[in-house]
């Protein structure tokens, strides 16, 4: 496991030390971890991640349509009247 040193706000170290004090966490470390892992989720994955579960899925979506006036065989429509 990972040792980090790092600076606090006085506001956050209050909110993370009130966390404690009424027992939403047992310890200082356990806040720490469950806050920056809940932080991590909520951000979502990292670009590479992304990449390897098959890309952008709107960008792949918006890049397999394609324009009707721009087929080469007009006979595609599935309307017809």
């Amino acid at each position: 496991m990972a040792k980090i040193e790092m600076e606090l706000s006085d506001r956050v170290e209050s909110d993370i030390e009130r966390m404690v004090n009424n027992d939403e966490f047992v310890n200082w470390d356990e806040a720490v971890e469950k806050l920056l892992t809940q932080g991590l989720n909520a951000y979502g994955p990292a670009e590479e991640e992304s990449e390897e579960l098959g890309g952008d899925m709107f960008q792949q979506s918006v890049a397999d349509q394609q324009d009707p006036a721009m087929r080469d065989d007009p006979g595609e429509d599935d309307y017809t009247l």
